[in-house]
């Protein structure tokens, strides 16, 4: 009975050290970190800039594009919804969240729709993102056709990588037309940003050479799930010019090199000599962040970020966030958060030149942990289209001042630096 009970102990004492393991696997990252602010060597309008883009940094930029900025739920999913309407041969879809909802019912009806038609539907859902979804839903896509896989479901396989989800939006249909963006599958982001019950978000519609860019993008984290590699002219086809916009379709994963989309948006921010328009739903920038955007303010560029206010869906994020302001709001960084609702919207727009738009955050989860998908636009027209909007946001932004961050209670300011505590994983 005594030796029973020791390898009772024994054994208990393997599975916690086991889990405890596993937990640091996940929580503590494995790469060297980007240390030291950038050298600027040049402007967004360079040619260097473009080819560090492309060759430094991600794929090459592709002329012959022409992206539409689609703002809110009553744009994006009619949109979207009828693409997919129009399908003749594939859809690929990627998404994060995935709630169900009217929103949810719409897309299953239309995905459904198309798999019976003969469409080959694929459709990866991050298993967190989509824990709200209904089985029912998966359920009838599958049983027309549909093949469902979920990112990183749990199993004694994957375990070290729980803490790595994939946050893209992404969805391309015949290879031809991709959708692009910040909007997940749900209620929330229907309407036009009207009341706090319709968040405020962006999404892109793309035609031309990048789309192909866009595909390789979803295909990497579609085989990763699936070990199926999808090709041929259904995925792949042929792409015409379809405007002239010079674009990439840049992405991050932690299985291929977490630092690259952090290194994008520093190379971007260090460039800048007019103005940066940040817009970030969720805002806890690290201390190279921190001092990338001081020295920008601090040459004289007109630095302005706009964030969410009490409307938001974390305000754990929402106290980390404000913990960190001090350095920005001395250097001259204007800070603002949008009032009317919830601001999921992400994008950088730098001089007036160059746009970065998708589903990238600012913060450690975005630029370590998850797995991302931007797309970067250098073209002086949609730059000046995505400023006014900017523009419009920031005119419904509520400016926050260094003496009113000072004079916040002292229980806030510690609520807020023991969630900034946390940061590595927001």
């Amino acid at each position: 009975m005594l030796s029973a009970s020791y390898a009772g102990v024994a054994l208990a004492a393997v599975v916690v050290t086991v889990l405890i393991t596993l937990l640091v696997i996940n929580l503590i990252g494995g790469e060297k970190r980007i240390e030291k602010t950038l050298p600027r060597l040049y402007e967004t309008d360079d040619a260097a800039f473009r080819r560090s883009l492309g060759s430094l940094l991600g794929p090459q930029l592709l002329e012959g594009n022409r992206i539409e900025a689609l703002l809110n739920g009553d744009r994006i999913f009619p949109a979207m919804l009828q693409a997919i309407a129009g399908a003749r041969a594939t859809i690929t879809f990627e998404t994060f969240i995935y709630w169900g909802g009217e929103v949810g019912e719409a897309f299953v009806t239309a995905l459904c729709d198309r798999a019976r038609a003969g469409v080959k539907v694929h459709v990866l859902l991050d298993w967190v993102g989509s824990l709200k979804m209904d089985d029912s839903m998966v359920e009838r896509l599958e049983s027309s056709g549909a093949v469902v896989k979920r990112f990183h479901k749990p199993h004694w396989i994957n375990w070290a990588r729980m803490n790595n989800r994939t946050h893209r939006k992404l969805m391309v249909v015949d290879g031809l037309l991709g959708f692009t963006g910040g909007v997940g599958i749900a209620d929330q982001w229907l309407g036009d940003a009207r009341s706090p019950e319709e968040w405020r978000d962006s999404h892109f519609r793309v035609e031309g050479p990048v789309v192909a860019q866009m595909q390789a993008v979803f295909l990497d984290n579609w085989m990763r799930a699936t070990g199926q590699v999808l090709h041929g002219e259904a995925y792949f086809p042929v792409l015409k010019p379809a405007g002239d916009q010079a674009a990439q379709m840049f992405s991050s994963s932690p299985s291929g090199g977490s630092e690259s989309m952090h290194l994008m948006f520093l190379l971007a921010l260090t460039a800048a000599r007019e103005y940066i328009d940040l817009s970030a739903s969720y805002f806890v920038p690290d201390s190279l962040t921190i001092r990338t955007l001081t020295a920008a303010a601090e040459r004289g560029v007109v630095v302005r970020v706009l964030l969410p206010c009490g409307h938001i869906d974390s305000i754990f994020v929402r106290k980390a966030s404000r913990a960190s302001w001090g350095p920005l709001l001395r250097a001259g960084v204007q800070i603002a958060e949008y009032q009317p609702t919830m601001f999921h919207n992400k994008g950088l727009v730098v001089d007036g030149h160059f746009v970065s738009v998708g589903s990238t955050n600012f913060d450690n989860r975005s630029f370590l942990l998850n797995d991302e998908a931007n797309l970067n636009v250098l073209d002086p027209a949609f730059a000046a289209r995505m400023h006014a909007v900017f523009e419009a946001d920031w005119a419904q932004g509520r400016r926050i001042t260094l003496a009113m961050w000072r004079s916040r209670p002292w229980h806030q300011k510690m609520q807020e630096q023991g969630a900034r505590l946390l940061r590595s994983q927001l």
